[in-house]
């Protein structure tokens, strides 16, 4: 299916590159069967019209002249070379090339205007969703972040992974909302967490910091769901402040869920439970695996409606690589959308494999 992903495009680049050619010469057969009788000239701005959707403003000028070059001696051949529809024809022809020709020049503006854009996103992609380190002590991580933004590569989740003098630190999380909003938000949360996760002495420190942070900069109804992760020798600390459990995958193959022992709000609703949340323990130990992942992934649906079953299809992730087991994940996640996927995806993988 991925293969088929990437043939797509060039098919149908070369479709459009090949369609005015084709339209100019089913436009010729047409007029010579039908005899002198029918005028099919005129459909030769087909060919330019075709033209300004892909290629130069040189290319569509070309495929113009072309279409002229057409039109005489089939004129001729139809006895209208020097009638007075004969030059209507010439006339229509040049008026829609330089039309497309415009056409042309204003698609290709925006396209250079989208590919600065592009830039300007994976500029701030780099800033604010740095890219995981491939191994954090003991531990190799693999990381797979897929916007639904068709032209950007970030949105509203986010993730984090630092090591600490207390163990590696990490945040999974999802903004409420999309657009810069949410970038803008998301910001704010990965620069507080990058601070906290050094000065506080537990998860809870964090937590707090985070949501302090959020309170200043967020609306009363705006939240986070995010979870929190310390991983040390032997177990794996995490506090959940509303966000899907992550899943356990123990080293004999038994897959768990683990689900916060109480539920916990987002960040931004600490106003709503003054209760701090707390923080729950797990055994991490040698070749253990843990996956932490967004609302866009389960969330995700199939043409006929069906979420995406993420327990039932964790398969991939016995690989050697975590990255490329990571990614086969990924390519089966879109599969199952069979197209655009509707939400952000983020998914972060932990295997503890040993120095």
């Amino acid at each position: 299916m991925a293969t088929s992903r990437r043939r797509g495009p060039a098919r149908s680049q070369t479709v459009l590159r090949v369609l005015p050619f084709a339209a100019m010469a089913a436009v010729a057969a047409c007029d010579l069967i039908a005899g002198p009788s029918l005028g099919f000239l005129p459909l030769l701005i087909l060919g330019p019209t075709f033209a300004c959707v892909f290629g130069s403003v040189r290319r569509t000028a070309f495929i113009g002249a072309t279409a002229l070059a057409l039109c005489i001696p089939l004129a001729a051949y139809n006895g209208t070379l020097l009638k007075w529809q004969n030059n209507l024809t010439i006339a229509t022809i040049l008026s829609v090339t330089c039309a497309s020709m415009l056409a042309s020049h204003l698609r290709l503006q925006r396209e250079r205007e989208l590919a600065n854009l592009k830039l300007v996103a994976e500029a701030a992609q780099r800033v604010l969703l740095r890219p995981v380190p491939r191994r954090a002590g003991d531990l190799r991580l693999a990381l797979s972040y897929t916007s639904a933004s068709a032209e950007a590569r970030i949105g509203g989740d986010l993730y984090e992974v630092v090591t600490t003098p207390a163990g590696v630190r990490l945040i999974v999380g999802d903004v409420q909302g999309k657009g810069l909003q949410a970038v803008e938000t998301a910001a704010w949360v990965l620069g507080a967490f990058r601070e906290a996760a050094y000065d506080q002495a537990d998860l809870i420190g964090v937590a707090q910091r985070l949501e302090a942070t959020l309170a200043r900069h967020l609306g009363a109804e705006s939240f986070v769901t995010a979870i929190l992760a310390e991983v040390t020798e032997d177990e794996i600390t995490l506090l959940n402040c509303g966000h899907p459990a992550p899943i356990l995958l123990r080293s004999d193959g038994h897959i768990t869920v683990i689900v916060p022992p109480e539920e916990n709000l987002p960040l931004g609703l600490a106003s709503l439970a003054p209760a701090t949340p707390k923080p729950y323990n797990c055994g991490f130990g040698e070749q253990d695996q843990i996956l932490f992942y967004t609302d866009g992934v389960i969330e995700t649906r199939d043409p006929a409606g069906r979420f995406y079953p993420l327990t039932e299809r964790l398969g991939p992730l016995g690989g050697d690589d975590p990255q490329q087991a990571l990614d086969a994940l990924r390519e089966d996640l879109l599969d199952h959308a069979g197209g655009p996927l509707a939400d952000d995806a983020a998914m972060l993988f932990l295997r503890r494999q040993g120095y």
